[in-house]
């Protein structure tokens, strides 16, 4: 349904409450929990008053929904010279699937004003201000996310239908994520599941962990794909790893890699100065693959962004000094 518009409650709604009602009329564009938002923005008013999303509707009440506002945002102002650069794997009418890389804020945060994810998105596609959220954060389109300093593959929404179709298959996990992770250590085990809630760390906030007071269920499957011998005395040696999680946990993965003794190289925040330095800047952290239902057609589709450099030339070092098998299924995977 287009907005602005005007809907009308039956005798069948009478009572029911108003973001059930609403969103059961907006869908499938928009989902209950952007209705109340919208509510709450004072976007959607009773009899040309504003109401809470509680409140009952009646039969005959004049419900107006007004166009979800662009705010301060400006699609004229980005211009692709002016934005950081985006790989853009896929994109159609629907969907766009980018390769971000590695250093760039998904969207405007506080110490990440711009140069983001969404800087280059509008950029590029600037009709994507008219998806805007009403609640003041400008993140048009995204569905998910990743940390900053994680390089790899991203779906975006280009319409409120598939905005709400591609939200609620994360919340199912029919999406199919896989990782490739670089971590400390060489893991012993072949295959090794991870099951292991993870939260707010109970005292340092800006971390997560699994010995939190609140965790949530976290699940994460982890195959080793590569083991590599140490350069000297004080090397434990690395590990090349698949990683598909179940759930999508902030920081999950590298929680959960930290957990077993394997944090990513290059990732201080989990791995300590053992794990910080060295060949990587970042934690060596890659999403290498979606796989996801197109929200109109219905069909299946997976998207690869290829390893970027970093991960490319740390292996090269490795493969080379390696056996054929660890370079075979190097090749394989590529």
């Amino acid at each position: 349904m287009i907005l602005p518009t005007t809907i009308t409650p039956g005798v069948e709604h009478d009572r029911m409450r108003l973001d059930v009602f609403v969103s059961m009329r907006l869908a499938p564009e928009y989902s209950r929990s952007q209705v109340a938002r919208m509510i709450k923005a004072g976007l959607v008013t009773v009899n040309r008053a504003a109401a809470r999303a509680s409140s009952g509707v009646r039969t005959g009440d004049r419900i107006e929904v007004a166009a979800i506002p662009a705010g301060e945002l400006d699609p004229s102002s980005y211009k692709e010279g002016d934005a950081p650069e985006i790989s853009v794997i896929f994109d159609d009418e629907e969907i766009i699937v980018v390769n971000k890389p590695a250093g760039m804020t998904v969207h405007p945060a506080p110490g990440h004003p711009n140069g983001t994810l969404v800087d280059a998105l509008l950029a590029r596609f600037p009709e994507l201000a008219a998806m805007a959220e009403p609640d003041g954060v400008l993140r048009p389109g995204i569905v998910h996310r990743l940390d900053k300093d994680t390089s790899g593959v991203m779906v975006v929404a280009r319409t409120p239908f598939s905005r709400t179709a591609l939200s609620r298959q994360f919340k199912d996990r029919t999406v199919k994520k896989t990782y490739l992770a670089i971590v400390k250590g060489k893991v012993a085990r072949d295959r090794v599941t991870i099951e292991r809630p993870v939260g707010r760390h109970p005292i340092e906030r800006k971390r997560m962990s699994v010995r939190s007071n609140a965790p949530r269920d976290a699940v994460s499957h982890i195959t080793v794909l590569g083991r590599f011998n140490p350069a000297d005395a004080d090397d434990p040696g690395t590990s090349l790893v698949r990683v598909n999680p179940d759930t999508g946990r902030m920081h999950q993965i590298r929680v959960h890699l930290a957990s077993i003794g394997h944090p990513c190289l290059g990732d201080p925040l989990y791995g300590g100065k053992a794990a910080a330095g060295g060949f990587f800047n970042r934690q060596a952290l890659h999403a290498l693959a979606l796989s996801l239902t197109h929200p109109r057609s219905g069909k299946r589709l997976e998207f690869v962004a290829p390893p970027p450099i970093d991960f490319v030339e740390f292996l090269a070092t490795k493969l080379f000094s390696s056996d054929a098998r660890e370079l075979r299924r190097w090749i394989e995977l590529s």
